[in-house]
């Protein structure tokens, strides 16, 4: 049986994984905001236009799921992925509003063997993700161990 999905051997530095685009809507902000995070500038444009974000504004940790599901949907379901062991860092760099598109890119900055699990990489990818007018709003970095080509069962 053939593995067609993205491999460590495929994760090139440099190699880069296009990101979005995505529509914010206010339903979906005020939405994980009544869940997640209920702050005021999270719930009204009122409140928003209140705030220095100066408006209905995705939570940080909205923005970062959103930037999940662009990954997903970018590389992540197409690659042999183990999972992460982590994000290095995320910055929120300008407020994400009711309205905005994202769309951004996956870098792959570094890669390398695991030598406690030979058969998986490391692969650390740089994000990015800007607005309709290029303004970058999210920041990130983060390891993903991948499997190796080749390597379908986990060694005993």
């Amino acid at each position: 049986m053939q593995d067609d999905r993205l491999h460590y051997e495929d994760f090139t530095e440099g190699r880069s994984f296009a990101l979005g685009p995505r529509l914010v809507t206010a339903e979906e902000i005020i939405e994980f905001a009544r869940e997640f995070d209920p702050q005021p500038m999270h719930l009204s444009e009122e409140a928003g236009k209140a705030s220095i974000l100066g408006g209905l504004s995705a939570s940080g940790w909205h923005t970062s799921s959103l930037f999940m599901r662009l990954m997903i949907d970018a590389y992540v379901l197409k690659a042999a992925s183990e999972g992460a062991p982590g994000i290095e860092f995320m910055q929120w760099r300008k407020p994400v509003l009711a309205g905005d598109t994202l769309s951004g890119q996956s870098i792959v900055e570094e890669v390398r063997l695991m030598r406690s699990r030979p058969h998986l990489g490391i692969v650390t990818f740089g994000h990015e993700l800007q607005n309709q007018r290029g303004e970058t709003v999210m920041k990130a970095r983060n390891a993903v161990m991948i499997r190796r080509r080749g390597t379908s069962e986990v060694p005993a």
